[in-house]
C-alpha cells in the first residue's frame, strides 16, 4: 500500500475508532490528525474539507452495516425463511448495529453529509436500503415497496434512538427491543401469520 493510501486509510481508521469510543462531537480534524500521529494540516491533503473526512468515516459505517445485514440473512439460509423472517433478521441486525455503534449511527444519517454526497455517501447508503426494499416487495407485493421500506427504516431509526436514550424502556417497561421490532413489522407488513 502506498504511503498516501496508507495515511488516508489510517485517518479513516482513527476517525472510526474515535466516533465509536467518544461519539460524533469528538471528530475534529485536529484530534483525528493528533491520534493518527500527523500534523493537523495533513488530513487536508486527502480530505480537503471536514465533510469529506466525515463522509469517508460514515461510508465505513454503511459498509459495515450492509455486511452485517447480509451476513445475518445468509446465516438463516435463503430457502429456510420467508421474506418477513429475513426482514426481522435484517431489522435486528440494524438495531444491534445502531445500539452498539451509537456515534457511527448518528454520523451515518447526518443530513448535511448525505445532502453533500461527498465521496458518494448517498450511494454507499443504498445497498442496505435496496435489500430492505427487495424483501418488503416480496412480503408486500400489494404495496409500493420503497415507501413501506422507507417507513420501516424510519421506524427502526426511531426505535434505535429512543432505546439508546432509555425512553422506550421507561414508557413501555420493555427490557428488550424485540417486541418493538415485532410491532413495527406488524405495522408495516401486516400481522404475522401464525
Amino acid at each position: 500500500m502506498s504511503d498516501s493510501l496508507s495515511l488516508r486509510t489510517r485517518l479513516i481508521d482513527v476517525g472510526v475508532e474515535l466516533v465509536t469510543a467518544e461519539g460524533v462531537h469528538a471528530l475534529s480534524l485536529r484530534e483525528i490528525a493528533r491520534r493518527a500521529g500527523v500534523s493537523h494540516g495533513a488530513p487536508r491533503r486527502y480530505f480537503p474539507t471536514h465533510l469529506e473526512l466525515l463522509s469517508a468515516i460514515a461510508r465505513r459505517g454503511f459498509t459495515e452495516l450492509a455486511a452485517r445485514g447480509s451476513q445475518a440473512i445468509e446465516e438463516i439460509g435463503p430457502g429456510t425463511a420467508g421474506p418477513r423472517a429475513r426482514i426481522a433478521v435484517l431489522g435486528r441486525a440494524y438495531l444491534d448495529f445502531a445500539l452498539a455503534n451509537r456515534g457511527m449511527h448518528e454520523l451515518m444519517f447526518r443530513h448535511d453529509l448525505l445532502e453533500s454526497n461527498k465521496l458518494g455517501l448517498r450511494e454507499a447508503s443504498l445497498p442496505v436500503f435496496a435489500l430492505l426494499v427487495d424483501l418488503v416487495g416480496q412480503a408486500r407485493p400489494d404495496a409500493d415497496a420503497r415507501l413501506v421500506a422507507g417507513a420501516l427504516l424510519a421506524n427502526l431509526y426511531g426505535i434505535a434512538q429512543l432505546w439508546a436514550w432509555g425512553s422506550l424502556q421507561l414508557t413501555t417497561g420493555a427490557d428488550d427491543f424485540a417486541p418493538l421490532l415485532r410491532t413495527a413489522l406488524d405495522a408495516h407488513l401486516g400481522p404475522e401469520e401464525r
